[in-house]
């Protein structure tokens, strides 16, 4: 039996053969079958097809991956990772899908209840934001390279 979909009108749609370059804001439901080169923001579900490509973060409530994403996906409500998808960055959701034979390449914090998935969603952008500063923080990497300024 199939789920229940909350917003099943699709308020956007990129089809097959299409490339987009830059961010991209989009209200409600939105399903990529092209490619797109930048980072991807919805306020609803974001499917993303089978022979897709994204170079970029991809944000929705809930994110069906199908294809490639080259990028982090934050989605609160759910990421499902079908047999055809692969995902080569972080993922932060609270329910985590994988299909077997996905390569995910990355992080994932699946966090069920909402204040720790907040918590853990704040922590890894402090994580990131630190590795991309060059200054030494535990686990980063990055020990000796710079001084300090503390």
């Amino acid at each position: 039996m199939a789920a229940a979909v909350k917003d099943i009108s699709i308020n956007t749609l990129i089809g097959a053969g299409s490339l987009v370059r830059g961010e991209l804001n989009v209200s409600g439901f939105v399903r990529i079958d092209g490619d797109l080169d930048g980072n991807l923001q919805a306020s609803g579900r974001v499917i993303i097809g089978e022979n897709s490509r994204i170079r970029g973060d991809v944000r929705g409530q809930m994110v069906t991956i199908g294809g490639i994403v080259e990028g982090n996906v934050i989605a609160p409500e759910g990421v499902d990772i079908l047999p055809s998808g692969m995902v080569l960055g972080d993922v932060l959701t609270k329910k985590l899908t994988v299909a077997e034979s996905v390569l995910l390449h990355g992080y994932c914090f699946a966090v069920n209840d909402a204040e720790k998935f907040d918590k853990a969603c704040f922590a890894w952008n402090n994580r990131r934001a630190a590795a991309n500063s060059g200054y030494e923080t535990p686990g980063n990497g990055n020990s000796g390279n710079r001084e300090s300024p503390f």
